[in-house]
Parts: structure tokens; sequence; C-alpha cells
């Protein structure tokens, strides 16, 4: 008879193959997180600046509210974080949870561009000049983070941007963790390097996510340690070091220090679209291959990812003359 009368269990939930809070309960409400306020001493563009960390519409790491709010989880070397950057009356308001809120609070200030010095740009270019004339909230980031940046952009190589976002989202959700705090629905921290490494090779298939990239992320995790010591570096070391992984070229190299170190100066080459976007912009060469495109480039040595950056946003881009290149078919390294 005590069976008749004995509570109904809760029904648990699971969300991105994590265990949720059991259905019926109340959900506490949220601690306030940690804060921190910092001014800049220029105009501010939230989208410009972090728009680059994130991967696709769907980055699991990555939110945009319809407040202008702007979210991001990460994994710290203090352990995994969620950050909330507000820009109210031009000032950056930082909120964080989790054991990385304070790393993530102390590194605002050099996310948001602090180190990054746009005054030292000298447009050589009317459409370069224009450009940043109607942009000048761009400032580059640096997030201080060498792994965050090297898997997403080792996921994008060879392949068309989304399948890599794709990739990035499914292996994410499947093995990253709930990002701490009142993050969004659907927000996760980037797996643990060990995480990675024990990813089963099918896992990597669903992904769509073939054998050689697997292997070079692979590759990394083994040595994060070696590579998260690299953030110490200037973008160039940072670079060689890098590409000791097997698997890492010049493209992905200079697409991690360019958010890790905020670096003004590394250029995107081996890049199917950007010769000649740059080509086009400054020269009407339409065909311009890197060489093209670093010569263009050479007056603004020093500065040239910013110029890339100018010209990406000035909107001047040539005209598709063909089909997309069929997926697997763009080559990065």
């Amino acid at each position: 008879m005590a069976g008749r009368f004995a509570p109904r269990p809760t029904r648990t939930t699971v969300r991105g193959g994590h265990v949720g809070v059991p259905s019926g309960v109340p959900r506490p409400a949220p601690a306030p997180g940690s804060r921190r306020t910092w001014t800049s001493d220029g105009p501010l563009d939230l989208g410009l600046v972090l728009g680059p960390l994130r991967r696709g519409p769907g980055d699991p790491t990555f939110r945009t509210t319809p407040d202008g709010s702007v979210w991001r989880a990460s994994r710290t070397p203090a352990g995994p974080g969620t950050l909330r950057v507000a820009l109210r009356g031009g000032v950056a308001h930082g909120e964080a949870w989790g054991p990385g809120a304070g790393w993530l609070l102390e590194q605002l200030p050099e996310m948001l561009g602090s180190l990054d010095d746009p005054s030292a740009f000298e447009p050589r270019h009317r459409i370069v000049a224009a450009a940043r004339h109607r942009r000048p909230g761009l400032r580059l980031t640096r997030t201080g983070l060498v792994l965050e940046a090297l898997i997403p952009s080792v996921l994008e190589q060879k392949v068309t941007t989304d399948e890599a976002y794709r990739a990035w989202r499914l292996l994410v959700r499947k093995f990253g963790e709930p990002a701490p705090g009142p993050a969004p629905e659907r927000m996760y921290v980037m797996p643990a390097p060990r995480t990675w490494a024990l990813i089963p090779s099918w896992e990597w298939h669903r992904a769509g996510v073939d054998n050689k990239r697997a292997s070079t992320i692979l590759r990394a995790v083994r040595v994060a340690a070696r590579l998260e010591e690299a953030v110490r570096f200037s973008p160039e070391a940072a670079q060689q070091r890098l590409e000791l992984v097997s698997g890492v070229g010049p493209w992905t190299s200079a697409e991690v220090v360019q958010r890790s170190h905020g670096a003004a100066d590394s250029v995107t080459v081996g890049d199917l679209h950007l010769p000649g976007i740059v080509g086009y912009a400054l020269a009407g060469d339409r065909d311009a291959d890197d060489s093209v495109m670093l010569s263009l480039l050479a007056p603004y040595a020093g500065q040239r990812h910013r110029a890339a950056r100018l010209i990406l946003l000035s909107g001047r881009t040539p005209a598709r003359r063909a089909p997309r290149m069929p997926r697997g078919d763009i080559g990065k390294l």
C-alpha cells in the first residue's frame, strides 16, 4: 500500500547531452556575477570588435541579445566562464560568472581593444579612408586565448564556412559544458583539451570533420599548454610556434593570432576569396593572388590586417562569376 502513495519521481531533462534541472523543480534565481566597467578612449562598436569571435549564427559560445549585449562562454586558464558585455553611454559594463569570471573581467579591456591603437593607421586609398570614416568604432580584439581560436580555425580548413560552423556547433554542444551563470539558452563552453582528445572517431565523422582536420586538432590539444604560452609572444613568434603543429599553416596561424593577440599586421594568406576582394577594391583586379594582395597591402606595413578588415567592411567586393565551389574544395591551411 505504501507504494500507492509514494511520490512520483521527478523527470530529469537532458539538454545537449548534459543532465539538467529536473522538470517541475523551480530554478533558483541566478546569482549576480562579478562586475567591472571600462571606458574606451575612443569610439567603440561591440559588433565590430567582437564579431570575429563568432563562428556562425548558431555559435554556442557567442550570443548577441536584443538589448545589444554580447555574451561569450570561454574556457579560461582559471576554468570555464561566461561574460556579458553591454555598452551604455560609451561605458562598457562587464558581468561574469563561473570559475573563469575574474580572468574574463581582467581581460575585458584588452578584449575590447585597449591595446589596439587605431590612430597608428594611415589610409592610403580612398576606399579604405571612407570605410574607416564610416566605422570609427573598429578596434582589434585580443582574447589572450589561443586554443579557443585555433580549433574552430582548423575546422574551417578546406571546407565551406557553413560546414565548419556546423561542425563547431555540433561538437561544442555535445562535448562542451553548459555556460555558467544566467547565460542565454543553449550556450556552452568549448570542451577542455582532454575532452577533445577523447572524442571518438565516429563523432568527428558525424560532425563532418575529415580525418586530416581531426588529427590536427588532436595534435594541437596534446600540446595545449605549450600553445597557450604563445599568447605571451609577439604575433610572429606565436605563428611560428603554432606552425610547429603538423596541419597548421600560415592561413590558420594568422586567423588565430588576429584573435588571440589582436595582431594588426597578420595577413590571412592562402584564402580563396580575400586576395580577389583586396585586389578588386584597391586595383580593380578580381583575379589577384596572394602575391598581388601582399603587394597592394605593402603600404600598410604594420597594419595590414586592419587594412584588410576595412576593405571587407567597405562592401566593395567582386560579383560572383561562377557557382560556389563544391563542398570540401576550399583550400586553407
